[in-house]
């Protein structure tokens, strides 16, 4: 005899309502919370500055140099190198012909753009 088809799912059906659950009750919270507990209207205090306590004398915008994320994807990219060479440092001893080629078809492109950065001058810190 088959089992009845709502037992075979009711765990899901179960897990879904609970899932669903976790994340409508805590935006219903805050919901509830804000209508009781917020101010309705703003005014000059709900206004005011928040961050620092400062009112702001100039304009809030500062250049900013595009150079610095230069320097985070060089960082980024010898940090991912780091990241594989670890386990091919590891396991060198087992590791095959082609490994090895592999690995150094690796280093001679991450070679290659470290030269390439070295020479449009991303490495010089200004």
């Amino acid at each position: 005899m088959n089992p009845p088809v709502f037992g075979v799912y009711l765990p899901i059906v179960v897990l879904a309502i609970a899932a669903a659950g976790f994340a409508i009750a805590p935006l219903a919270l805050a919901r509830l919370w804000s209508k009781n507990f917020s101010p309705r209207k703003p005014g000059p205090q709900k206004n005011s500055t928040y961050e620092c306590g400062l009112e702001t004398k100039e304009t809030s915008w500062i250049p900013f140099r595009p150079e610095y994320y230069l320097y985070a994807i060089v960082f980024l990219i010898f940090d991912v190198e780091a990241i594989f060479l670890l386990p091919f440092a590891v396991a060198f001893d087992g590791l095959g012909l082609g490994a090895a080629i592999a690995m150094m078809v690796f280093l001679l492109l991450l070679v290659e753009g470290l030269v390439w950065a070295w020479q449009k001058g991303v490495l010089t810190w200004v």
